[in-house]
Formats: structure tokens, sequence, C-alpha cells
């Protein structure tokens, strides 16, 4: 595995779990009722749902590569797509009233694990984000490293959770999100727009090739 597929994959465990979305909102919503404790449980729990739907698009990703370089290319376009689709929502996301889900304070862990493995958007980000990360360098990726892979999603998603576990309980971090949370999403937006466009780079070629 060369330095640059390791920090691609470290990269994408890490972006995958520190980007904003459901799991990053409901452990602010916990943080900010219950405590740093709490929050802590509940990533916790979540991690679970990040490996597990992590490594099944993991092995989707190498799956399609060992079938082919065709197949690898229709899901770089797909997740190319499907990133783009989310990060022009997220540009153009407005200021809602609603409050984050703070979830039951009473037990957080089990809440983040039910959270986690039931978040319907969890498996097509992570194949998405994966794929749009991983496109350039899809030519090394062999059932052989597929743990790796995985250990390495899991490394970065760990990063990702005790950054966010040391912040979710200062009252400045939450004051400053809740105040710029729309900014925030924004800038996650134009962030997915341009790993979509690196996906889109990637894998049109190859299939005009093909065809042709």
């Amino acid at each position: 595995m060369t330095p640059s597929l390791l920090m691609a994959v470290l990269a994408s465990g890490f972006i995958y779990g520190i980007t904003p979305g459901p799991g990053v909102l409901a452990v602010f919503g916990i943080g900010a009722a219950h405590g740093r404790r709490a929050g802590a449980g509940f990533l916790c729990g979540h991690l679970l749902g990040d490996v597990v739907w992590c490594g099944t698009a993991l092995v989707a990703i190498v799956g399609a590569r060992e079938i082919g370089s065709t197949a690898f290319d229709v899901l770089g376009v797909l997740s190319g797509l499907y990133l783009f689709w989310l990060g022009w929502r997220a540009v153009r996301a407005r200021r809602s009233s609603a409050q984050a889900p703070q979830g039951p304070a009473r037990q957080p862990f089990w809440h983040g694990i039910l959270f986690g493995l039931t978040n319907p958007k969890a498996y097509p980000v992570a194949v998405a984000t994966f794929t749009a990360l991983l496109s350039s360098r899809a030519e090394l990726l062999t059932w052989s490293m597929l743990p790796w892979l995985i250990l390495l999603s899991f490394v970065g998603g760990l990063i990702a959770y005790a950054i966010l576990i040391g912040v979710v309980g200062a009252r400045r971090v939450r004051t400053l999100y809740q105040r710029h949370e729309l900014a925030i999403t924004r800038l996650c937006g134009l962030m997915f727009i341009g790993f979509a466009i690196n996906a889109l780079v990637h894998a049109v070629p190859g299939l005009v090739t093909n065809k042709a």
C-alpha cells in the first residue's frame, strides 16, 4: 500500500466522520443539552455504524474495481453525481427553525448505535466519499488490501470523532457552531462539489474510452 493510498483512505474516513450530517448535528445537540460525556457516548456507539457502512462501501468499491474498470467508472460517475447533488443542496440550504435531535440522555451509547446503523444516508454517502477520494488510485485496490482499508478508514473516523468530542462540550464552540451553522453547511457543500468534480474527472474519460 503506497503512502498516497494510505493517506487517501485515512482522509476518506476522517472526512466521512467529521462532515456535518445527521450524526454530527445530533452529537452537537446532545452535547449542548447533556454535556461532553453524553456526546462522547453517542459517538462511540455511532462509530459501530460507521465501521459497518464504510466497510460495506469499501467492499463495493474494491468489488467494482476487480470486476473491471468500466464497473468502477460507472460507480465513480454515480458517486460524483450524488455528491454534487448533496453539495448543491448544502450550498442552497436555508436556516431552519427546527432544533437538532438531542436523543435520550440516559442511554447515549445505545442511541448512537441505533442512530448509526439506521441512518439511510450512511451507505450512499460512504460509497460516494470513498470513491471520489480513491478514484485516482483505483488500480491499486485489491481484495487483499480490504482489511487494511477498513482499519485505516476506522482510524480516520476515530480521529474525526476525537476532535468532535473535544469541541462538543466547549460552550464557545457550541455557540460558534450554532451561530454559523448555515455557513459551515454551505462550505461543506462546496467541498462535496469538489469531491464530485474529482470523481467525474477520473471516471468519465474511462467510460468514453471504453465506448470508443
